[in-house]
């Protein structure tokens, strides 16, 4: 598989480019191909063009021609950014549903995997989240919701009180049992790339070429989900900013995120309060990083990148919105 970074990116109504993606946004006039080659689309062969314009196929029965707005919520007391707001049942179903008004997907987590934490056992793990996802469908909230674990018995048991897809960000590595139950269980499933695990993923991560070996690690990992029953319409990927990179491993991963489309797959980030973004923006506090969270959603929506993992759902809506107005695609009458 070649890989392939789009460029000359632009706007949706642009003549002599190709869709990214199936975008209803955002087209491309060539790629910087392996070698720095720089190509113009024309160039690419038909198996190519259609790994990098085609309409990804819809997730959680969401069409994929926009971005989608995966909202946080984790019921666990030791998450870097909420952990603990939403233990308590009535807090968790008010979060749910402030967030169902922007949000496309709800990410349940019982198991923080912020650099350095520890291991949940799955019967705690379970214990946390199912109960979370119940009382949210009891509450009559149905917006999709994805079950964030690497591990199949909990994935299993999300399902069946009502989580509609998994995220696991070993990328079905950790537990040998996750691509069995994906596979029957007929969800989607998001393959995330982490250098290591949350306890020792960031000691001196280091890449030949980070762009390169997470696009070919991630080829790979959609290979083995194929070959264990997964359909290919069914996987997303997520390069997995900050799970065993440094400040400049995540800054190259997102000036170059486009590159990911060549994979032929739906595209995830979750960037949302992350230490870079501290780092950059001067806010040490996790909670004081929505701004910079937004401004970098925003430069992965401009890449064609599907799905947003967020914290801060309403803002993010908000400056999506504004996004699609001021690029013309989208209709401001009665503003």
């Amino acid at each position: 598989m070649r890989r392939m970074l789009p460029l000359s990116l632009s706007r949706g109504d642009c003549p002599d480019g190709l869709s990214l993606a199936g975008s209803a946004f955002w087209r491309f006039r060539e790629v910087m191909s392996d070698g720095g080659v720089r190509l113009p689309w024309t160039d690419l062969d038909a198996i190519e063009q259609l790994a990098l314009s085609d309409l990804r196929p819809a997730l959680c029965g969401l069409t994929l021609d926009r971005p989608r707005i995966m909202g946080i919520l984790n019921v666990t007391p030791d998450s870097f950014s909420d952990g603990g707001d939403h233990l308590d049942i009535a807090a968790l179903i008010a979060r749910a549903q402030a967030m169902a008004v922007d949000a496309d997907i709800l990410d349940i987590g019982g198991e923080s995997t912020r650099p350095g934490a520890d291991f949940v056992p799955e019967a705690e793990e379970i214990a946390r989240v199912v109960p979370a996802i119940r009382a949210i469908r009891a509450a009559g909230i149905t917006t999709p919701i994805s079950i964030d674990t690497r591990k199949a018995r909990v994935a299993e048991a999300a399902i069946a009180a009502g989580a509609n897809m998994v995220n696991d960000v070993s990328a079905l590595t950790h537990d040998p049992a996750m691509a069995k139950v994906v596979a029957a269980t007929v969800v989607p499933v998001c393959l995330m790339h982490a250098l290591g695990d949350p306890r020792t993923m960031q000691v001196d991560p280091t890449y030949g070429d980070v762009l390169c070996d997470i696009h070919d690690y991630l080829a790979h990992r959609i290979e083995c989900a194929v070959n264990a029953g997964i359909s290919p319409d069914k996987i997303i990927v997520d390069p997995g900013l900050g799970f065993g990179k440094t400040l400049q491993h995540n800054v190259t991963i997102l000036r170059g995120i486009s590159h990911y489309h060549s994979l032929g797959v739906a595209v995830l980030v979750g960037a949302s309060r992350k230490r870079f973004i501290g780092t950059i923006g001067g806010a040490s506090a996790p909670k004081d990083r929505m701004a910079g969270s937004v401004a970098v959603a925003l430069h992965a929506a401009a890449q064609g990148v599907q799905v947003l993992r967020v914290h801060d759902t309403y803002e993010t809506r908000q400056a999506l919105t504004l996004q699609m107005a001021l690029t013309g695609d989208e209709s401001t009458d009665g503003a």
